[in-house]
């Protein structure tokens, strides 16, 4: 059983092959949306969306490769040649490579900077178009609680870069909002994915939470759906330039 609240709203959502992504598109697809999963791995793509299919929802893969501009344009014209339209936008994609700021070369500082903001800048260029022409668009950009404040060390690149995704989309906001279109940037916390259950479930990080996340746990499956799902809503239509920690009260712990 799903709500009807994303009945005939299309959801693309880039990085939708593993981790958050994909926990965000399940859960848009169980509020009726039509999800179109969007990274590299088409095959680990389709496996998904016809999962998801067979679970009575509907699914779309689309190989996209975020930091080019024609296989982004490509991915648009997919999705409007199936749909006609696209509501929701969740600019998801990251990754890093880090590094002591002494040692750092210029490959890592670019190849973080080029896929955790310059891909959410190309994304958002290309299918902002659309979204102005329907008068109508949600984007929910994925930053992390270190674009809030750099705590971690060797990892100057990557606080650097989601620091930007927070006001690059508080800046496109002002642009978009009289299109009928709302920018916002979600900043989770740890989360438990593929990449990251062994680390987090260790004594040493068990320890390291207790004394700085006020719920003591990390984010399970699931925890991030429901700022994504609000704020790619119908209803989210005042809710703009917004930035939401999801995070156990990390970032609150200056």
């Amino acid at each position: 059983m799903h709500s009807d609240n994303y009945e005939g709203k299309v959801v693309a959502i880039t990085g939708a092959s593993s981790g958050l992504g994909v926990q965000m598109a399940r859960g848009f697809a169980k509020q009726g949306a039509t999800v179109v999963f969007m990274a590299r791995r088409v095959e680990r793509l389709e496996e998904i969306a016809e999962e998801i299919k067979a679970a009575g929802e509907k699914a779309l893969a689309i190989r996209l490769d975020v930091t080019n501009d024609e296989s982004i344009q490509n991915s648009l014209d997919k999705i409007l040649a199936t749909y006609g339209k696209v509501d929701v936008l969740v600019n998801n994609v990251g990754a890093s490579e880090g590094g002591a700021i002494t040692e750092m070369t210029n490959e890592a500082w670019d190849f973080t900077m080029e896929l955790d903001l310059t891909s959410v800048f190309k994304m958002t260029r290309c299918y902002s178009k659309a979204m102005k022409e329907a008068n109508y668009g949600r984007i929910i950009n994925i930053s992390s609680m270190y674009g809030l404040m750099g705590k971690n060390q060797l990892q100057s690149a990557y606080h650097a870069s989601k620091a930007g995704v927070v006001n690059f989309s508080c800046a496109v906001a002002g642009e978009l909002a009289e299109h009928n279109i709302t920018v916002n940037t979600i900043c989770p916390g740890y989360f438990e994915t593929e990449l990251t259950t062994d680390t987090l479930n260790t004594d040493a990080f068990q320890g390291y939470m207790d004394i700085t996340v006020p719920m003591k746990r990390y984010g399970c499956a699931g925890e991030l759906n429901a700022a994504a799902i609000f704020l790619g809503s119908k209803e989210a239509s005042y809710v703009t330039a917004v930035t939401m920690p999801v995070d156990g009260g990390w970032s609150a712990c200056k």
